[in-house]
């Protein structure tokens, strides 16, 4: 293996030993997940031909999710697309009447990322890479740079909201052209979803609408097609933390919000949308639950169900839904390697433990936790890292003195104490149970949904 660089280095293992998934590195730890990514691949290759995709990622908590999607955010970088990313919260969510769902947007065109720019922020290198290409052909074909800008726009007017999109670009090339910072900087503003008023749209671009709760995922249509205009192959978009969906207490706002993901889903498997992949991130209760997660809105569970001949080691990956499989006590192994290799900085004669050691470590997780060690590994990764910091920081100490005193608590879903979502939408605070209201009373109530946060 080659020598990693100490960027990388301190960024994987700071992020490991936090529990939480590094932004750069993957390539040095990635173990298994072959299929799943070959899958991927293929969705790649169909939005560099113009088309569209959508897949739901289902696993268990600590089983790899964020981290597989970190992996496509980088690979798709690689494939010269433009690829953002968002954690749905309860401020930040696909439907909403209270600037959740805008929220939700503005997140994702801040960390919105090109090859050049990984970590986001790229939002104006893709307008500005616009504007030279246009330049190009102007000078080019001897054309006015602002007529050659009008039509290779003619395309978005086409589209919902394109016209008003088209009008802030050109407002953009106007301040480039003149000097105006301050209106490029307005047209950067909105396109990033962060005006809220139609008149402070008006006075400082001359449009009438701004991107909002209503209308946010039409304009994300619109930049997936202007990127491709931009000279990019298309836009992948990876929301994460679905589970927040899950877990409204509002019947009609978790019911809104997944007939977005309905609307998502159809748009993308119809091929209505062009250039734009959706990677969502979720739990299988999000996914299956027949109460409360998507398999209780009938339209979403006949579109995700699953193959049924695919049993008995069967696998299809053809689908919407892509199950990651648990990480074997194989593919642990050569993660824990991994990680060691890491630590080393890519240099096999500075290893701080033997072969001898990964094996007594994966035997005293197992002893700990039971099979929990390696097929929701999180927790035990983040004690590894801290055993080999120990050991670097003080060379005479015995790696076997260390690994019996190794306690490692079964992993938890740390999003299970999120905070209830309060939206001017959703229904109110269930009051206090009145224990004198008949059994058949209770049964009979329309939307029992709040009960599910209840605590005695």
């Amino acid at each position: 293996m080659s020598t990693i660089r100490e960027k990388e280095r301190r960024a994987i293992l700071d992020s490991l030993r936090a529990g939480v998934v590094p932004r750069i590195g993957h390539q040095h730890i990635q173990v298994g997940r072959a299929p799943e990514l070959q899958a991927l691949l293929s969705d790649i290759d169909n939005l560099v031909d113009g088309g569209s995709s959508i897949r739901f990622i289902i696993g268990e908590y600590g089983s790899g999710k964020t981290f597989f999607l970190n992996l496509i955010h980088s690979i798709s970088l690689e494939r010269k697309l433009v690829s953002t990313r968002a954690d749905l919260t309860p401020d930040r969510r696909l439907h909403a009447t209270g600037g959740q769902a805008r929220s939700l947007y503005a997140e994702l065109m801040r960390n919105i990322s090109t090859r050049s720019k990984p970590d986001g922020g790229a939002l104006p290198s893709i307008v500005e890479r616009f504007i030279s290409q246009a330049l190009q052909t102007a000078s080019a074909e001897g054309e006015n740079p602002t007529q050659v800008i009008h039509r290779q726009l003619g395309d978005l007017t086409e589209m919902s909201g394109g016209y008003d999109f088209a009008l802030v670009l050109e407002a953009y090339w106007k301040g480039h052209d003149t000097g105006n910072e301050q209106l490029k900087s307005d047209a950067i503003r909105w396109l990033r979803g962060e005006f809220t008023t139609k008149t402070d749209a008006r006075n400082a671009l001359g449009v009438r609408t701004y991107i909002d709760d209503a209308n946010w995922y039409d304009y994300l249509k619109l930049m997936a097609r202007f990127v491709r205009l931009a000279g990019f192959q298309g836009l992948m978009v990876a929301l994460d933390e679905l589970v927040n969906l899950f877990k409204l207490s509002s019947t009609q706002a978790r019911k809104s919000n997944y007939e977005q993901i309905l609307r998502i889903l159809n748009d993308t498997l119809q091929g209505h949308a062009e250039g734009i992949g959706f990677l969502l991130g979720g739990t299988p209760e999000f996914l299956m639950d027949p109460r409360l997660g998507l398999y209780s809105y009938e339209a979403l569970e006949t579109r995700l169900a699953e193959n049924r001949f695919a049993r008995n080691g069967l696998l299809d990956y053809s689908g919407p839904v892509i199950r990651l499989a648990n990480l074997s006590r194989e593919d642990l192994y050569i993660l824990l390697k991994n990680i060691r290799h890491v630590m080393a900085g890519g240099d096999e004669s500075r290893y701080l433990i033997p072969d001898e050691a990964l094996t007594a470590f994966m035997a005293h997780c197992h002893e700990r936790i039971g099979e929990a060690y390696f097929k929701t590994p999180r927790n035990s990764i983040k004690e590894f890292v801290s055993l080999l910091s120990i050991l670097e920081q003080n060379p005479g100490q015995s790696w076997r003195e260390l690994i019996g005193a190794v306690d490692i608590a079964p992993d938890r879903p740390d999003e299970i104490d999120a905070l209830e979502d309060r939206d001017p939408e959703d229904t109110p605070l269930a009051t206090p149970i009145d224990h004198s209201q008949s059994t058949s009373n209770r049964e009979t109530d329309d939307d029992d949904d709040g009960l599910q946060h209840f605590t005695l």
